[in-house]
């Protein structure tokens, strides 16, 4: 959801850092501050990731204005505004954020309380905020240095630009923090991956996460989408590094990206037999006019059900063999709506979507289908809302249509025949 910034997970649990090992002392051979921690870092660094910095590091300090500063330009330029403004919209009319949400000031505030430093790939340089506590700034500069490594072999800047594919910017991102994670845990239990391979230690080390970020205010009273998309890349992104590790050992991950949250889920899907999306393009709209349009994945899918069902097993069995999604937020004359297509890889995961999906309305809306309701089209009438849900196949795949939009509104937007689906 969160495309304009990577935000900095900070692992500030005394148990972790407990586990730090006793490294045999480096003359610095960095400048600047923090240059000891650096030159402590690297070859730390190097050595887990097996790849050479081309050229130095970089480190600086920034104020925490300086660094409000930074958070404020990355939501405030012309593309960065369209997309946060589209995607408020977007989350709004499914039900994920409240009405009363303003996106970007609440994400500010957010970033600003989770960001002890981070790496900027547009400057090549690592900031550390001033006046920042020496255990937090020390794992900080481990975890973005591994960033700053990964941009010199992979344009950081050029992944983020990705446009209007929010579900594959997700997956490179969750390959981004996932094996920075990965990596400063294993640089903290002295360059040994035994610990958090043992039974159970993974688990414990995702709620230590889950665990600090929930002491975190702001965080701690965001919605669950935001919530859940901002500890994604972290948590899921570190688990499939440890698989990519253990499966192709010696292989360089940037060569041979996920391009789907599907992929970093479920690792047969990348790793066994490769499950690349089917991209979904949705062609001339009817009845409405498209002011915004990008893809949620299979993850943000189970959010949407999880979100009004409160059921983990049903949303997860409810995006189970997604393929491909694409939605459209749109004006019609009545007001602003939502119109959105997803393609799946079977009938019956299609059929359970269609079903799981109209129990998320019903819960949501607090209603039932119209009696005008048949077993390939469900319609919902309430609170100033027409919900239409139609499963059909389109180009002999399995889709589901799902529209919400003001009363009066004519929801068959997406017509299945201007519809492009490309393997």
């Amino acid at each position: 959801m969160i495309d304009q910034i990577r935000r900095v997970l900070v692992l500030s649990s005394g148990a972790l850092l407990t586990l730090v090992s006793a490294c045999e002392s480096q003359k610095p051979k960095y400048e600047g501050p923090y240059a000891a921690e650096v030159a402590q870092a690297v070859p730390m660094i190097e050595k887990a990731v097996g790849l050479k910095f081309k050229s130095p590091p970089k480190v600086e300090t920034r104020s925490k204005e300086q660094v409000r500063q930074f958070v404020i330009k990355q939501f405030t330029d012309s593309l960065a505004s369209h997309d946060i403004t589209g995607q408020e919209a977007a989350y709004k009319r499914l039900g994920m954020i409240p009405d009363t949400l303003k996106l970007q000031p609440f994400l500010t505030s957010l970033l600003e309380e989770q960001i002890v430093g981070y790496y900027d790939p547009h400057s090549k340089v690592l900031y550390v905020v001033d006046g920042a506590p020496k255990d937090m700034a020390q794992l900080t500069i481990t975890h973005e240095l591994v960033h700053a490594l990964q941009d010199q072999y992979i344009s950081l800047d050029s992944v983020q630009k990705i446009r209007d594919d929010n579900d594959r910017l997700s997956a490179a991102q969750s390959v981004f923090e996932g094996q920075a994670v990965y990596e400063q845990i294993s640089i903290m239990l002295g360059g040994s991956n035994i610990a958090i391979n043992l039974p159970g230690g993974w688990d414990r080390i995702r709620e230590m996460i889950r665990e600090n970020q929930g002491s975190m205010p702001i965080f701690a009273e965001a919605p669950k989408v935001i919530q859940e998309t901002l500890i994604f890349p972290y948590l899921s992104g570190a688990e499939f590094y440890r698989n990519y590790k253990e499966r192709k050992p010696g292989s360089v991950i940037y060569q041979d990206m996920p391009v789907s949250t599907e992929q970093i889920i479920h690792p047969a899907a990348f790793f066994v037999a490769k499950d690349n999306p089917t991209r979904v393009t949705l062609g001339t709209l009817s009845n409405a006019t498209k002011v915004y349009e990008n893809d949620l994945g299979e993850f943000e899918t189970r959010l949407f059900l999880f979100q009004q069902l409160n059921d983990q097993n049903e949303a997860v069995r409810g995006a189970t063999g997604w393929d491909g999604d694409r939605y459209a937020v749109v004006n019609t004359p009545q007001g602003q709506g939502i119109t959105w297509l997803t393609v799946w890889d079977s009938p019956v995961e299609a059929g359970e979507f269609f079903h799981i999906a109209g129990q998320a309305v019903e819960a949501r809306y607090s209603t039932k289908a119209t009696s005008g309701s048949t077993d390939l089209v469900k319609k919902y009438a309430a609170r100033g809302r027409t919900v239409q849900l139609s499963t059909m196949e389109i180009q002999g795949r399995p889709a589901v249509i799902y529209s919400d939009v003001p009363a009066g509104a004519n929801p068959n937007i997406i017509d299945p025949a201007q519809v492009t689906l490309k393997e």
